[in-house]
């Protein structure tokens, strides 16, 4: 018998090998949860959302931005310059902006509060500019979090974080918070225990949500800044423990206290990362942000950013330092928050109509943010998979984020029976609906 040949002119056979994917996809596969709410919405597209933590498109700047470029891209050498590669820290032009506009912010919260050490005036050479602050947040947990290293969170907090966390392999632990935010008595308490475990080493950053945090709405309390500064500097025993601030929500202020934030009381700034974004404030399109670093941070950072993408949009970047030496920045921002602050208050208003009788219902009422924190009674769960959820999406017509994704730990750690309700992107008399059909839903499951 003759041997068997191939032909090479045949189709190839598919490999029937296995797709081998690596572990850091395997450990950031929490984050599918967001993608099945963004299925939940196209699904049901007569659903009111109360769940996008996306902005009021009433309230983006389209002609501001088009008299922007237009005098960004009349200036033939400034227009080039634009178009041009940038550097991986970021326009110079816009770095110097933006030190002026923390420094800005820095004083007047610090006159305001009679406390904080905000400098005169901020070095732009430790300001680093990222596509959002959540690429600065990517950032920073890969220069700084191995496998198994610990990263100590609020409970709840901020999920797309978390999904960072545990994309890197690292654990996140969570430290309850109440009314004024982490508490960081239980902090410290938590420090002894992981000490006593002999994993201090393992400890890199505590990271905090200062400002209306997402989901909560709550800010952390100004004596609570101090002291969680004074605490990261006392345990940086085996390695140094940065605070990661993050500021994205820090303008959308509408009443109560302008707080200083937590990076002005460090005054070596050498302990406080501070991340802010232009996105909320101006607009997220543009995906720019910002990130104000220690020292020993800037050039691990650079390096970082430097092998993913070498720089952030160039053109984007001249265009918000056009937007900042031109003056319409802080009068749009003045407006956002009139807008917000009227969708805010809508949403409160419409929870005391509808829920006020349900026994066992409790909100939050935030001085700032995008965001209200609702706790049902505890029988009633509010899971993807919860009897609620599908009552609320498929029945009455409502979106809502589940509270236990904001949840960091083991799921007994995981309080299953809150909501995040975002005002940010429907109208006033779309929110107020909203609320009636989630009382609807509440009602329908006790």
């Amino acid at each position: 018998m003759l041997p068997k040949t191939t032909d090479p002119s045949a189709p190839a056979t598919a490999s029937r090998a296995e797709v081998k994917l690596s572990r850091r996809w395997q450990w950031a596969t929490r984050g599918r949860a967001i993608s099945y709410l963004m299925e939940q919405a196209v699904e049901n597209p007569h659903a009111i959302s109360l769940a996008a933590g996306l902005v009021d498109p009433s309230t983006l700047p389209v002609a501001e931005t088009r008299t922007v470029l237009a005098d960004l891209l009349g200036d033939s050498e400034r227009g080039c310059r634009a178009l041009q590669y940038g550097t991986t820290p970021g326009s110079e032009r816009l770095r110097r902006q933006v030190a002026i506009l923390l420094g800005r912010l820095e004083k007047n919260s610090a006159a305001q509060n009679g406390a904080g050490h905000a400098a005169a005036e901020i070095d732009p050479s430790r300001l680093i500019l990222t596509t959002g602050s959540q690429q600065l947040l990517s950032l920073v947990g890969e220069v700084l979090l191995d496998p198994d290293d610990i990263c100590l969170v609020a409970a709840p907090t901020y999920f797309v974080f978390l999904g960072v966390i545990h994309g890197l392999g690292a654990r996140a632990v969570p430290i309850p918070a109440d009314e004024n935010g982490m508490q960081i008595d239980l902090l410290e308490q938590e420090l002894e225990r992981i000490e006593a475990a002999g994993e201090l080493s393992k400890v890199k950053l505590i990271y905090a949500v200062s400002y209306y945090e997402n989901p909560s709405g709550i800010s952390l309390s100004t004596e609570r800044r101090r002291e969680l500064v004074r605490l990261a500097e006392r345990w940086s025993r085996d390695q140094k423990i940065f605070v990661l601030e993050d500021a994205a929500y820090r303008q959308l202020h509408y009443d109560g206290p302008d707080r200083p934030s937590i990076w002005s009381f460090d005054p070596s700034h050498e302990t406080v990362i501070l991340a802010q974004t232009f996105s909320k404030s101006f607009s997220p399109g543009l995906r720019c942000g910002y990130g104000l670093l220690p020292k020993p941070l800037v050039r691990p950072i650079v390096d970082r950013k430097g092998n993913e993408d070498f720089g952030s949009s160039n053109f984007i970047q001249h265009l918000l330092a056009t937007v900042l030496e031109s003056g319409i920045y802080e009068p749009h921002v003045e407006q956002v928050c009139a807008s917000y602050r009227v969708k805010r208050d809508r949403m409160l208003a419409a929870a005391e109509k509808y829920f006020a009788d349900l026994p066992g219902v409790s909100w939050v009422r935030p001085q700032g943010g995008l965001y209200v924190w609702m706790t049902l009674p505890e029988q009633i769960e509010t899971g993807l998979d919860s009897p609620f959820f599908d009552r609320a999406v498929k029945v009455d017509g409502v979106m809502y984020v589940p509270g236990e994704l904001c949840y960091a730990g083991t799921p007994a750690q995981r309080r299953r029976n809150q909501m995040r309700l975002s005002f940010g992107v429907e109208s006033p008399d779309k929110i107020e609906e909203g609320i009636r059909r989630l009382a609807s839903a509440v009602r329908a499951v006790m």
